[in-house]
């Protein structure tokens, strides 16, 4: 079974909608800036990727609902639903919802409601979205909403979903990945011999998934299947065993094969640890599958986006497809030893016929979820 993807939309610093940020990560020019959010004299790290949409000198709660509601109500527009999602359920995966909400309040006296920390207030009022979860399962998020979409639709219990992910840098989450990363990051530089660990970026992205062929509206792709699990195995470290059994139940859900793969989503959060595992799990993945597929990381431009960004890395998998383009990493200019023989595009973008792609998206306590998505020819 396939789920037709009828409609996209994303905000990300590097553009504000899809195709703005697939140009800007074909371009590959560096997009970190100085911290803005919080006292840059606080923190041994001076960049971040954030979206700058702030009033000069300070800060504003609601951020991540604000992009939440403009990129659900931009993606139900491109899949010809309207604004009326009274009958359609909406599911968003976060890892911080609006926490950086609730700090404003707590600090800066800033006007915070109770219910404004749900994303399903401002759902119901800008769409009548009466049916709404939120997935609080870190980096993983949006696609574990994904997955439980397609299930959705499989059991009968809607035709159409919407599949969302927000998340806004926190200080909090800023603070803590400045005191436990060991080394000093002034980029993220996912599987470079120079990576020494994640900064924050910022964005939304939502999808309109539907039963395939009930949609009004132009195919973008189709989803073919979604691996998830919770290894559990440590807080923070990846577990390769866990991160494989994601791989091969996605490819069982999906019907496909190694070889299949054109394209590969990585998730490649500029860690050393996530960097590592991330690779020797798929040099064992595609060991013996021919030339292996092409294989990108987009968190080094956009930051880690945190919940939402295996639906992001997802909606510029089906650019890539639709365009015939992967791509580069940037900033990988000396690959890590465990990434030898994989097929990272380096300085610029790879042209070729891409049909299958697949989308990895690896969260602390063993979260993992991978996304099989298929272009429409």
């Amino acid at each position: 079974m396939t789920w037709d993807i009828t409609g996209m939309a994303a905000i990300a610093n590097i553009g504000a909608s899809p195709r703005e940020i697939f140009a800007a990560l074909c371009a590959g020019q560096e997009s970190r800036q100085p911290l803005k959010a919080f006292d840059p004299d606080k923190y041994r790290a001076a960049y971040a990727y954030e979206i700058d949409d702030r009033p000069e000198g300070g800060d504003i709660p609601r951020r991540a609902t604000r992009w939440l509601t403009t990129v659900v109500r931009q993606a139900a527009a491109d899949a010809g639903l309207g604004e009326d999602l009274s009958q359609v359920p909406v599911l968003v995966g976060t890892t911080m919802r609006e926490q950086r909400s609730l700090e404003l309040w707590w600090r800066d006296d800033a006007e915070v409601a109770l219910q404004d920390l749900h994303f399903g207030t401002a759902l119901k009022a800008a769409f009548g979205a009466s049916t709404t979860y939120t997935f609080a399962n870190a980096c993983s998020a949006s696609l574990y909403a994904l997955g439980m979409a397609t299930d959705m639709i499989d059991l009968g219990l809607a035709d159409t979903v919407v599949v969302a992910g927000t998340d806004a840098a926190t200080e909090s989450g800023f603070g803590t990945l400045d005191r436990v990363q060991n080394d000093l990051p002034d980029a993220l530089r996912s599987f470079d011999a120079t990576h020494k660990g994640m900064l924050m970026g910022e964005g939304a992205v939502a999808v309109v998934v539907q039963r395939a062929s009930t949609g009004s509206r132009s195919v973008h792709a189709r989803v073919r299947g979604v691996g998830m699990n919770c290894d559990a195995l440590h807080a923070t470290a990846p577990d390769p065993d866990g991160i494989t059994r994601a791989v091969r139940d996605a490819y069982s859900r999906a019907g496909v094969r190694a070889r299949d793969i054109d394209l590969v989503m990585l998730h490649g959060s500029g860690t050393p640890l996530n960097d590592l595992t991330e690779s020797s799990v798929l040099s064992h993945v595609f060991q013996g599958a021919g030339d292996g597929p092409r294989m990108t990381a987009i968190k080094a431009m956009t930051g880690h986006t945190l919940g939402g960004s295996g639906l992001l890395s997802l909606v510029m998998a089906v650019l890539a497809m639709e365009n015939g383009t992967v791509p580069p990493v940037l900033g990988l200019a000396d690959p890590i030893p465990e990434a030898e023989g994989l097929g990272l595009v380096q300085g610029s973008p790879a042209d070729g016929v891409l049909t299958v792609a697949q989308v990895d998206a690896f969260g602390f306590g063993g979260i993992n979820a991978v996304a099989i998505v298929e272009a429409v020819r």
